[in-house]
């Protein structure tokens, strides 16, 4: 049975002649602008506690456009900059929703270049790409089909910080099937000597990309801090030269996950994770380093999303959960447990692997809180809400 409306952002790398990457780079910054505009616009009227929306800073564009200042804003097609506008609106939408801070300006160093065109945008056609107020189609490398049928909804055009051009298609894929029911469940704990550590007693090593390229990047680094601060060209490259290294740390992160989550969907039914507050982890000074390389957080969001297109079952059990010093075999609670001591030895005779005694701890945890009924929803989604090991009916006093 095919899950209903999934939806998948297929990305492709492309190579842009001289004027499509001119128009594009003045296409980014109107966008840039734009946004700029409505949120400084935003911000005074809420300080005169009013509330501008969407259709109100649209109409704030059109008067931008007439002016002689802003007049250039005409040069470039019209849907990116309303998709900006769209995009802070949504912004606004979560700030006052408690999901998100307060919008921030975009720095024309720092943040994420790109442009998202809807169906009035572009042509897509014969497998050929062809953007508004462009004549030739884009030079895109089809790493891999697009589902058979299928067409874009929209588009996004971005660059990244290592120079690198990409297109997103976002696209109805019917491809996306419900895998088979198993009844296998799975208990999984992260870490850092090992990136994984299942219940059933396997331990997947932790690559640690940032390591393998340290060197290089410290390079990279001391090669900027030698440049003159400012906007020179040789500070420009050697930016660049280390954007490269960090593209290629997150480009192994982010494939060795991959291949990691699908794996788990795929054999697992049930995985039971634990709730772990990543943010305030990566406080610790020592650690941090170490924790950010490890990227539990986004572990976490590629298997719940890949869980959901594939009918699988996603349990985040209590971050304050005792899984490693409780005894798997017979329930006893440790009184300490530091994280120097790896294997320890219960008084019911049992001795145990710290990581895999957790992993099988959670993997109970989380089977009893699926049986109980309690709600499965992760905490990101439901901020101040309770987490599911401890969502219990109340008991009332006699």
């Amino acid at each position: 049975m095919a899950t209903a409306h999934v939806k998948r952002a297929f990305k492709y790398r492309f190579y842009p002649t001289d004027a499509q990457a001119a128009e594009l780079s003045r296409t980014f910054g109107c966008v840039r602008k734009v946004y700029n505009l409505a949120l400084a616009a935003r911000t005074e009227a809420w300080t005169r506690q009013e509330r501008v929306n969407y259709n109100q800073t649209s109409a704030m564009l059109t008067v931008w456009k007439k002016t002689e200042e802003l007049a250039y804003l005409n040069e470039v097609s019209c849907v990116p900059l309303q998709q900006a506008l769209r995009h802070l609106q949504v912004a606004f939408t979560n700030f006052f929703g408690k999901r998100s801070k307060y919008p921030r300006f975009k720095s024309r160093k720092k943040s994420r270049k790109s442009a998202e065109y809807t169906t009035s945008a572009f042509r897509f056609r014969d497998g050929k790409l062809t953007l508004a107020k462009m004549a030739e189609p884009l030079d895109i490398v089809w790493s891999r089909v697009l589902p058979e049928g299928a067409g874009p909804s929209t588009v996004t055009v971005s660059q990244d910080p290592a120079g690198r051009w990409y297109v997103s298609m976002l696209v109805q894929d019917p491809t996306v099937q419900s895998l088979p029911v198993t009844d296998r469940a799975v208990g999984v704990d992260v870490g850092l000597n090992h990136l994984l550590t299942l219940s059933t007693g396997e331990k997947i090593s932790n690559p640690r990309h940032e390591r393998r390229d340290r060197a290089r990047l410290a390079k990279a680094q001391r090669q900027i801090a030698r440049k003159a601060k400012g906007d020179g060209a040789n500070r420009s490259k050697a930016r660049q030269k280390a954007a490269k290294v960090y593209a290629r740390i997150a480009d192994r992160r982010r494939d060795n996950l991959h291949k990691l989550t699908t794996r788990l969907v795929r054999e697992n039914q049930t995985i039971v994770i634990e709730d772990l507050t990543v943010r305030n982890m990566v406080k610790n000074g020592k650690l941090a380093r170490a924790i950010s390389d490890a990227a539990w957080a986004d572990f976490r969001s590629m298997l719940e999303y890949k869980a959901h297109w594939y009918g699988r079952e996603v349990i985040a059990v209590d971050r304050w959960f005792p899984s490693s010093k409780l005894c798997s075999s017979c329930g006893t609670l440790q009184d300490k447990m530091p994280l120097s001591v790896r294997t320890w030895t219960c008084d019911c005779g049992t001795t145990h692997d710290r990581d895999v005694n957790a992993a099988k701890n959670l993997l109970a945890a989380g089977l009893a809180v699926s049986v109980c009924g309690a709600g499965v929803r992760s905490q990101r989604s439901s901020p101040g809400g309770q987490s599911a090991t401890k969502q219990e009916t109340p008991r009332r006093e006699p």
